[in-house]
């Protein structure tokens, strides 16, 4: 059996519109259930003319009932709410081409922002999965991955962030690499992954806010393409204060 991958990049990018999470509502009616629980330090929204810095700590759990095949998840986009602000311009970062040559190691210290870990399986195997969040500069967060088993694979999963009128501050898309899909011919299947992100001592305000949206809520919604050729989608909203 499979769960679908996602990755953990997703999680943090994810977190930079959700505060404070009250509920979170998997709209897929499928098998699979996603669910994604975030909480910032602080959790205030700040102002355009001072943004507020957060630390985001997401936890992102995949769930599947019934015995039947899962999909993997292919690409997706996750649309973050008005009052959310990625500040990577502001700050040092690293290229994708020299992460994914080097690695981590490969980077400035300063561009690194952030870091995770989880479950996954290798059909009976756990394949540890390691994330390190680097900043990629304006508009742009690197995770790289790590899979320990059944075979050591690394790669980076870019998140590109477009800026959005109207309720959405920013549409993220993202592709998943096959290499993390599928190692030696086994599907990884995600079972949870936890992930911290900004607010470090280099880049204190990376992942802001600059407002609480209506009614103290900000909305967001995540659109992703599964290996069937379907759409699992889902929309939620969270509470913050002003």
């Amino acid at each position: 059996m499979r769960k679908f991958l996602i990755p953990t990049t997703v999680a943090a990018v994810l977190a930079v519109g959700v505060v404070e999470v009250a509920t979170t509502i998997a709209q897929d009616e499928g098998p699979t259930k996603i669910s994604v629980k975030a909480t910032a330090t602080p959790n205030n929204g700040g102002s355009k003319a001072k943004p507020q810095g957060h630390k985001l700590t997401t936890k992102v759990t995949v769930t599947t009932t019934g015995d039947v095949d899962h999909p993997i998840v292919q690409s997706g986009v996750i649309y973050v709410p008005k009052g959310a602000k990625y500040q990577g311009e502001k700050y040092t970062k690293c290229a994708s081409a020299t992460l994914a040559r080097g690695g981590p190691d490969a980077c400035p210290a300063k561009s690194i922002i952030g870091k995770g870990s989880g479950s996954a399986n290798a059909d009976t195997v756990e394949a540890g999965p390691k994330v390190v969040i680097v900043n990629g500069g304006k508009n742009l967060l690197l995770g790289y991955v790590t899979l320990q088993r059944p075979a050591r694979v690394r790669a980076v999963v870019p998140a590109k962030l477009t800026p959005q009128s109207g309720k959405w501050a920013y549409k993220v898309s993202f592709s998943i690499p096959q290499s993390l899909q599928v190692v030696a011919g086994i599907p990884i299947t995600l079972n949870n992954a936890t992930l911290t992100a900004g607010y470090t001592k280099a880049a204190r305000d990376i992942l802001a806010t600059t407002s609480c949206g209506a009614g103290n809520k900000w909305p967001f919604q995540v659109d992703t393409k599964l290996s069937t050729g379907a759409t699992a989608s889902y929309t939620d909203s969270v509470k913050c204060r002003k």
